[in-house]
């Protein structure tokens, strides 16, 4: 079985058949359709190796990411693996866990498949293994922390929108004493969110209280001894926000081990919109980052039909969205103060 067999029995040239093969967006939706039953009618499946060499692409792409046991990054890696399938391609995914050895690795393997374009997905990136790829010709695409360059592309997320859309709704909702529990502060984009917080604190006309803030490790446990050091300030929070939803889900566990509730008592906000969040009770209110969005946009910026063709990097940016959901609600104290004020109608 061979590509003639299928280009006569779809009735097209074998140009035609090796661009479906390849994903391009040049044959029509009709025709690509023809070329596929005729696949599968001949039971044909191309020879991967033959079609690289011929072509100069591995039809790969690297995937990395730095924590699968996050809820964000497997959606992340099924909206990227959904979008590379539509176009024809196959990814290789990549976990770090932080690890500067794992990730050495990680791009080894990368390199040795000859990968058509690598995402990097993580804000922990040594400069060295970047430019192992670049000096390879293979595009990049960074989220938060890409320089643009000839083949380097980079996403960039508003934190700042979002958590100042997390921290004007708990003002309107009467919270003054708002607390932040932080990501690993030796991750840039644990940082750029806890800065993004003391922004969105000094814009509302509120004294950044940093005995409010807390460092946690982005994980539920984590969470949970932030929120336990808050609730032990003399003076504690009526509303926190968290760097992410699995801290916000640990936070909400501390909340609950003191006998307290959400949002009677405090109110909690996350950030990344986990699927979990909508099953909770209470549901999270949380801020949207849209993995979706950035699966596509990462693709769109590595795939090139034209391998030997070199393109500048593009940046992307992407706008967060404030999901209001049972886990915030109004300032504790304000409501019983207007519980106490006397009637108006009265005087």
């Amino acid at each position: 079985m061979n590509i003639r067999e299928v280009a006569r029995k779809a009735n097209v040239s074998t140009a035609t058949v090796s661009r479906t093969i390849n994903g391009s967006n040049k044959v029509s939706p009709e025709t690509a359709e023809r070329v596929r039953n005729a696949i599968l009618a001949l039971n044909y499946y191309p020879n991967t190796n033959a079609r690289a060499l011929g072509s100069g692409r591995s039809r790969l792409y690297g995937l990395i990411i730095s924590d699968i046991t996050n809820p964000f990054f497997p959606d992340l890696v099924k909206s990227f693996e959904d979008v590379a399938v539509t176009h024809g391609q196959d990814v290789i995914i990549a976990n770090t866990g932080y690890s500067f050895e794992r990730t050495e690795l990680c791009v080894q393997r990368m390199l040795e498949r000859k990968v058509d374009g690598v995402a990097i997905m993580t804000s922990e990136m040594d400069a060295s293994l970047v430019d192992r790829l670049s000096s390879r010709g293979i595009p990049i695409v960074f989220l938060d922390t890409g320089r643009l360059g000839m083949g380097i592309s980079n996403i960039v997320v508003d934190y700042g929108k979002g958590i100042r859309d997390a921290f004007g709704h708990l003002v309107e909702m009467g919270h003054e004493r708002i607390a932040f529990i932080s990501g690993p502060m030796n991750l840039a984009s644990a940082r750029v969110r806890r800065d993004a917080f003391v922004a969105a604190s000094q814009e509302a006309g509120i004294n950044v209280k940093y005995d409010l803030i807390e460092e946690s490790n982005h994980r539920p446990d984590g969470g949970r001894l932030a929120m336990g050091r808050l609730l032990d300030r003399n003076s504690r929070p009526t509303a926190v926000i968290a760097s992410n939803d699995l801290t916000a889900i640990g936070a909400l566990g501390g909340i609950y081990q003191r006998g307290l509730r959400v949002p009677e008592d405090i109110s909690v906000n996350g950030f990344d919109d986990i699927e979990l969040c909508s099953f909770m009770h209470p549901t999270m209110t949380t801020v949207r980052l849209s993995r979706s969005e950035i699966a596509e946009r990462a693709f769109q910026a590595l795939y090139n039909e034209n391998p030997k063709e070199e393109r500048p990097g593009v940046e992307y940016r992407i706008e967060p969205q404030l999901i209001i959901r049972n886990s915030t609600g109004m300032n504790p104290e304000r409501t019983l103060q207007r519980r106490n004020e006397p009637d108006s109608a009265a005087d």
